[in-house]
């Protein structure tokens, strides 16, 4: 059986598809458009994003001041005394807003609260300019509030599994350091290693990456050294190498790695505490194991 992919396609998929206008006075009648009063709309509380670059919106205003709102948003009705709620089109609306006029083109449509969160999370984790902290939030609504598993989740944005796991890891770092990647004073790839990092130890190297402004191998050496002394003091006696080793291993997989025994014989002990934990890392594993060289990159 075909599965069905839903909003994995987009808006378009719920809503037909409608010819754009040549210009803003045009009437849009028998598209499903309606001309609604700005003051009657107000913002969807299931809105994931939370940061707006200031001077895009400013661009899109003036845009809007002299074409107009071309494409329509998305709305929902909520009462007569309230109006209507947005459920697609919150920089359009915003634009709108900013731009003082009074009336924006809308498509209305009666959805429950269910519908009108996954169309809002959806729609905007398709586009590319979401930060990468409200992506982790907008994964973990979706998980949260619709129950959704990671694999559905990837199946109706595009993104892989172990991706949506990586980013749902990251809701597990202190706030200090999510505002940081929010803002983009730290990476992705930045944000994933410090999960790898003791937590008093993380804040102190999160806290340096940003004020020195280190790349991601500076950062990597620094907490080297700090790994380095931390586990030669607890057994000083044994190889460096494989010492160093092991905490390539724990970088790589994001947990606790153990290698016991020796270079020349032993095993590799990798802990997980969920199923999404074990799927991320047999992830790791299948990306290496189908990668061109076939060797493992730890």
């Amino acid at each position: 059986m075909a599965k069905n992919r839903g909003l994995g396609r987009g808006l378009s998929s719920l809503i037909p598809e409608i010819s754009k206008p040549q210009d803003d006075s045009h009437e849009m009648g028998g598209s499903g458009v309606e001309q609604l009063p700005v003051d009657k709309i107000r913002s969807s509380p299931f809105q994931p994003r939370r940061h707006f670059v200031e001077s895009e919106l400013n661009e899109l205003i003036a845009s809007v001041r002299t074409h107009g709102v071309i494409q329509p948003i998305v709305v929902r009705p909520v009462s007569q005394e309230d109006g209507y709620e947005l459920v697609a089109g919150e920089r359009r609306y915003r634009a709108a807003k900013g731009a003082q006029m009074l009336v924006i083109p809308a498509i209305v449509r009666n959805m429950s609260d269910q519908e009108a969160m996954e169309i809002a999370l959806v729609e905007n984790l398709q586009r590319s300019d979401l930060n990468p902290m409200e992506e982790s939030w907008a994964y973990q609504k979706l998980t949260d509030e619709l129950g959704w598993t990671q694999e559905k989740i990837g199946e109706r944005v595009g993104k892989s599994r172990s991706h949506i796991a990586n980013y749902l890891r990251m809701l597990s770092l202190e706030p200090e350091i999510q505002e940081w990647v929010s803002s983009q004073k730290l990476t992705v790839a930045h944000a994933k290693f410090l999960l790898s990092v003791v937590p008093p130890l993380r804040m102190v190297l999160a806290a340096r990456a940003v004020k020195e402004e280190w790349t991601l191998r500076q950062l990597e050496n620094h907490a080297h050294g700090a790994f380095v002394v931390k586990e030669g003091a607890a057994n000083s006696d044994r190889d460096i190498h494989l010492s160093s080793t092991e905490e390539q291993l724990r970088r790589r997989f994001g947990t606790k790695v153990r290698l016991k025994g020796n270079l020349n014989k032993g095993r590799i002990e990798i802990p997980y505490y969920t199923v999404e934990e074990l799927e991320r890392i047999l992830d790791i594993l299948e990306e290496n194991a189908d990668s061109d060289s076939g060797d493992f990159v730890v």
